[in-house]
């Protein structure tokens, strides 16, 4: 065009520099016919552009729209005896459902199988699940499983001439590596944004069990849960999953699960329809610069191990309270929150090698990855219990190393846990006088219990709360 030539010729060998490194990526952008061919190339003006690249890879990202069945809120005063009795109530009824859509994202990640790869919030308590493809196309999806430990979810639909998206290496990924986010804002339909990795392994958060967060400043929104988070090379890095916005929307901080974790939790799931993780029988907390100082090492990272479980595969390979784990397989431990995912990410029955520093000596111990025993905060049974869920202390949790408990993590206000007085973040420490350090410990206590007498730390405040 006329236009093009008027330009001087610094900019336009500016421009050209500026389209070297997208033509570099293109180099090894290669994979099977059913996945993108993803060529970086600069637009016909000269202009460095992502559009072609995206022209391969946003077909792999669909539209969730969920349909779900909830209880109509229950307005306590119902629950009065002396409102019931004043205004002649009639019995406790069932509450009638109400109908719930809601919608997110998804990628594809096999496109013969039809498989994709979501967040497990997204298809929660889920009546009927429905893709929509980018060409408009859509189908009804199959649950094959989910982990609520990393919030993600497999489904399964049965369609032809789909589009995969490569997976990529998300240890691979560096701070400050240009990222895009692909997803289904606010339910505006697909939408692209761009960012970088702003950091890596974040955690602590108490959005999942297991977090190992890629946080990136591409805007990500609510819709955009369980979609794609990929390289310049339209490779998947991430599955988008949360935003910290104080306003509900974006403010430049979200956070996606690493594809290296996601893809472990996908191959249990097709091969169980569930994650079954692994332990090895300690409790662990993070070496702080000023641990590491009392204790004369010569790290200040790694993982210390505060107790041993008796007869655990960590006390059969000789482990010992006092060690500091500070590699697995050979690979710097950092925290104790890694180490804690990099072992729920091990299959079950595989050993593990850990080096360790006991006395200031480095030795390593081959362990064993066990079955986690005991039962789920789900398998509580008692009524009085109904609507929270419970889980167990972890490092980052501000009692943990202190105080001996569980912890409550929500409360359903509608539940009967809410009505008898628990709240989010009480700690329950004994149960009828007996004392409760985990989970399990919990569902023995109150099995076939008409009546409980909790012991409770909300705050700095320890409470009596008499629950039946």
């Amino acid at each position: 065009p006329p236009h093009r030539d008027r330009k001087p010729a610094k900019m336009r060998r500016a421009l050209r520099r500026a389209a070297l490194p997208v033509l570099l990526l293109a180099g090894g952008a290669g994979g099977p016919p059913a996945q993108a061919v993803l060529p970086l190339m600069p637009h016909e003006d000269g202009l460095p552009t992502l559009a072609p690249m995206l022209r391969e890879v946003t077909p792999a990202v669909v539209n969730i729209a969920v349909s779900a069945r909830v209880p109509a809120a229950r307005n306590p005063l119902f629950d009065d005896p002396f409102f019931k009795r004043f205004f002649d109530l009639p019995p406790d009824q069932p509450l009638p459902e109400r109908r719930r859509q809601s919608a997110g994202s998804g990628v594809i990640i096999d496109a013969e199988r039809g498989y994709i790869v979501t967040n497990r919030h997204v298809v929660r308590d889920f009546t009927e699940i429905e893709i929509t493809l980018k060409d408009r196309r859509r189908f009804e999806a199959r649950l094959v499983g989910s982990d609520p430990g990393t919030d993600i979810a497999l489904l399964e639909i049965e369609a032809g001439n789909l589009t995969a998206l490569r997976i990529g290496d998300s240890d691979a990924l560096e701070v400050g590596d240009f990222v895009i986010a692909i997803g289904n804002p606010f339910g505006l339909g697909q939408t692209v944004t761009t960012g970088i990795v702003s950091a890596l392994g974040r955690s602590g958060l108490n959005i999942e069990g297991y977090e190992d967060f890629i946080q990136t400043d591409a805007s990500i929104n609510p819709g955009n849960s369980g979609g794609a988070l990929v390289n310049l090379r339209g490779e998947l890095v991430g599955i988008n999953t949360a935003i910290i916005g104080p306003s509900g929307g974006n403010v430049g901080i979200g956070f996606a699960v690493p594809i290296n974790m996601a893809n472990a939790v996908v191959g249990q799931l097709l091969e169980f329809g569930e994650m079954r993780r692994g332990r090895l029988g300690i409790a662990i907390q993070d070496l702080t610069p000023d641990l590491a100082e009392a204790m004369g090492l010569p790290v200040s990272t790694g993982a210390v191990v505060a107790r041993v479980e008796r007869g655990s595969p960590a006390e059969e390979s000789g482990m010992q309270a006092g060690d500091v784990v500070v590699a697995m397989q050979g690979e710097a431990v950092r925290s104790s929150t890694e180490l804690r995912n990099r072992v729920g990410m091990t299959p079950l029955g595989e050993s593990v090698a850990l080096t360790i520093l006991r006395d200031g000596e480095r030795r390593t111990l081959e362990v064993r990855v066990g079955r986690i025993s005991g039962r789920s905060a789900g398998s509580i049974t008692a009524p009085q219990l109904a609507g929270a869920t419970i889980r167990e202390l972890r490092s980052t949790d501000p009692w943990f190393g202190k105080v001996e408990g569980v912890m409550v993590e929500s409360v359903a206000p509608d539940g009967a846990a809410h009505r008898n007085g628990l709240r989010d973040g009480d700690l329950i420490l004994a149960v009828n006088r007996r004392r409760v350090r985990s989970v399990e410990e919990l569902g023995e206590a109150t099995e076939n219990q008409p009546l409980l007498a909790l012991n409770i730390l909300r705050g700095d405040v320890r409470l009596f709360i008499i629950m039946r």
